[in-house]
């Protein structure tokens, strides 16, 4: 099957396939005579192996690995199970995050209950004050934890800056 088939197949653009192929992750395919590339089913396999891995966070590092282990099934599984465990670990950071997030976007959100001119609006003025700052509304924990030292809650200390747009 030519490219755009096996994109079809696997819900994904020819670019993603492409991506995957550049990033040694999909097994190069064959050449028609013609120069257009051939995939087979085992490259249908393992591109649904690869957006499935994509799909629960697994980074293109890691997947090189499973896919070492797709590659030699007799291989123990204890290299398997401890990457998973790491990426259970990695998501409850993330979720710890965006818990801390979400407090400091409803602290900001709590600024300005009332309708204001922009310039009175308690969250431009927050937004225009430099995050290590004590004027700083939605980063006050962050900044008390920091002054206060190292035995204040990881959770409070965790963002130091915006979430990235």
């Amino acid at each position: 099957m030519r490219i755009g088939e096996l994109a079809r197949h696997a819900h994904c653009d020819v670019e993603t396939v492409r991506f995957y192929e550049r990033e040694g992750l999909l097994d190069e395919p064959a050449r028609e005579t013609n120069g257009y590339r051939s995939y087979t089913a085992a490259h249908a396999a393992q591109l649904n192996f690869i957006r499935h891995c994509r799909s629960l966070g697994i980074g293109l590092t890691d997947i090189r690995m499973l896919r070492r282990y797709q590659a030699d099934p007799a291989q123990p599984c204890d290299e398997v199970n401890a990457l998973i465990d790491c990426q259970i670990a990695r998501i409850h950071e993330q979720i710890e995050t965006m818990r801390v997030l979400e407090q400091q976007l409803r602290t900001l959100r709590d600024s300005c209950n009332e309708r204001h001119s922009s310039a009175e609006c308690g969250i431009m003025k927050n937004l225009e004050q430099p995050i290590d700052e004590e004027n700083c509304s939605c980063h006050a924990d962050a900044v008390h934890a920091e002054h206060a030292g190292s035995d204040a809650p990881t959770a409070a200390k965790a963002p130091k800056k915006h979430a990235p747009h």
